[in-house]
């Protein structure tokens, strides 16, 4: 390693320089070095240290900005003086190490959830997520993979887009940082204006992407919704390196980790190239799971701002890591083919599974995803329904086909390196799909109920779904051969804590029973259009505690699928329970 040659400028006097900002907005610290060095980003590790008011200590790892500098990140949700000392690891350059200065945190007094609240975490529960300050927080999420390049354009498609989310009801994205599924290294398809995310040797980052980056997840944030940013798709990893990815992972939560987001460790993370043999293959998963758990333990250790940690799965993130311990959620891929029970059965294990931790899918049906059959908005609402509620209620990521790979009239994404075509809608068109829209107001309605307490109950599976049940590849190749469980009536059925409400969810038009028992004086049953949600209170028959009911007519878009809400007898309508939410 070449030694830094020294330059003549002074050093930046960080103790007179005023910094000021609100609760939970990040405020950006630069560091310009007298001492140029032939390869900063590999040479230097800068920190800072910074303590608040009460004492708390946070280590912030730093960034390289390009050219001479360095900047760092911070927030806080304590009011007051912090106070802050650079650690840099040449000791003798006097512009990096031991700077010190203070930040002021001033009250935030606006309207942002993620200022306001704070960033999400893990609840007390360990089965849902709420805000910093425990407010809840249901994780209703949008999946934009490759929203970080240039075929969206910035700021016109970004910001329309997120609009568009927002008013929805999203409040968290889903991005890749640059290296992105569906393609080689260096794929042209992943460029923006500045390039890509690393120079084509690999010999350091791309400062500038990530300037670009920066305006992008920003306003994410400004918009109240929380990015969930994984660092790469899994087969990278060898492609890089084990030492490159570990760096990518540090300047990533150097970059963002001030901010209230959400770390993947990586998308798919256990699945090899795509074209590698099936021998290849074998290995390279075996050697996925156990350097990707390297890297989530590396990432760990530099999270100073304690952001929620997980992994995107080619199935379940427990299964993806050798230390399930190292994950805050379980995030889980239930398919974009599989039957609705399937997608409840998932959640039910995830449930089961310890250590105890929210589940949520990150990956089911996309809307509009051009396979056989084409996946409807219906598919989308059933795999929300059945997962959701199987898995406590914790949230649920949404996608739509045209959205996640940015298809533009112009520029359609194509095939992925297999040769297959995922559709061209663009993402305009995708934008508009209704089963982004219903689960929006499906958010809306749970915001009206205890959703928060809410925990699965059992529903009984077929013999043969039981056997398949901890065999996936034989599950997938009976999926193949055309199997299809028997729609189970209900799909789902959930309850709070404190038995005040429960919901089931059929996809059939089948009469089913549910289990009165936990009730302890009358109840009130009503339907919930789950494409309008309307209400219909409706009449049913009891044979001891056990309810007897069947749907008796289509919902609004001519569907079987149906909500059912129990409640006291005398509780209100959703309505009028909006009104005091």
């Amino acid at each position: 390693m070449e030694r830094p040659v020294s330059s003549t400028r002074a050093p930046t006097d960080l103790s007179t320089t005023p910094y000021k900002a609100h609760q939970h907005q990040a405020i950006e610290l630069r560091f310009p070095s007298t001492t140029a060095y032939a390869e900063p980003f590999r040479e230097l590790v800068l920190d800072v240290v910074f303590t608040a008011p009460s004492g708390k200590t946070v280590v912030a790892p730093a960034f390289w900005a390009g050219e001479d500098t360095w900047c760092v990140r911070y927030a806080s949700p304590e009011t007051g003086v912090h106070a802050f000392r650079s650690q840099c690891s040449d000791e003798g350059n006097p512009s990096l190490h031991g700077q010190a200065g203070e930040v002021e945190i001033e009250p935030y007094l606006g309207d942002n959830p993620l200022y306001r609240h704070g960033g999400i975490r893990v609840a007390d529960d360990r089965r849902h997520f709420c805000h910093a300050d425990g407010t809840p927080f249901f994780w209703l999420g949008d999946t934009w993979w490759m929203g970080l390049c240039g075929r969206l354009s910035w700021p016109q498609d970004f910001q329309a887009l997120a609009h568009n989310r927002k008013e929805i009801g999203f409040n968290v994205i889903q991005l890749v940082a640059g290296l992105y599924p569906d393609m080689p290294l260096f794929d042209e398809r992943g460029r923006s204006s500045s390039g890509f995310c690393w120079e084509t040797d690999l010999s350091r980052i791309n400062p500038r992407f990530f300037d670009e980056a920066d305006q992008r997840i920003f306003h994410l944030v400004e918009q109240g919704l929380t990015p969930c940013i994984l660092g790469a798709w899994g087969y990278y990893l060898p492609m890089i390196g084990l030492e490159n990815m570990q760096r990518h992972w540090r300047y990533l939560i150097a970059r963002w980790g001030a901010l209230p987001v959400v770390w993947a460790a990586a998308g798919e993370q256990t699945m090899p190239w795509y074209l590698e043999s099936d021998d290849q293959k074998a290995v390279s998963r075996t050697l996925l799971r156990s350097d990707w758990t390297r890297v989530i333990a590396d990432m760990r250790s530099i999270n100073g701002f304690g952001r929620p940690i997980t992994t995107h799965p080619f199935e379940s993130a427990r299964e993806s890591v050798t230390d399930a311990n190292l994950l805050d959620f379980d995030m889980q891929q239930t398919g974009h083919g599989a039957p609705t029970a399937h997608h409840a059965m998932r959640a039910w294990q995830g449930w089961r599974a310890q250590p105890a931790m929210p589940v949520i899918s990150g990956e089911a049906r996309y809307e509009g995803l051009e396979i056989q059959p084409l996946v409807t908005a219906r598919d989308a609402r059933e795999a929300f329904w059945a997962h959701a509620l199987h898995s406590g209620l914790a949230g649920h990521t949404y996608g739509a086909n045209g959205i996640w790979q940015v298809n533009t009239v112009q520029q359609p994404f194509g095939a992925s390196p297999t040769g297959s075509c995922w559709g061209n809608m663009p993402w305009e068109q995708a934008m508009q799909l209704p089963g982004a829209r219903q689960l929006g107001l499906a958010k809306q309605f749970l915001r009206t109920l205890p959703w928060h307490e809410f925990e699965p109950l059992a529903v009984p599976e077929g013999r043969l779904e039981k056997f398949l049940r901890h065999r996936p590849r034989l599950r997938r190749l009976a999926h193949r051969l055309g199997w299809r469980p028997a729609p189970h009536a209900p799909v789902a059925l959930g309850i709070a804590r404190e038995k005040s409400v429960a919901i089931a969810y059929t996809a059939s038009d089948q009469p089913f029973r549910v289990d009165l028992t936990p009730f302890r004086g009358p109840v009130k049953a009503t339907w919930i259009d789950p494409v309008s949600f309307e209400e219909h209170l409706v009449q049913f028959c009891c044979r001891g505690r056990q309810m007897h009911i069947q749907p008796h007519r289509k919902n609004a878009a001519g569907d079987n699928d149906w909500l059912l809400l129990l409640q006291p007898a005398g509780s209100p309508s959703a309505r009028e329970r909006s009104g005091h939410v």
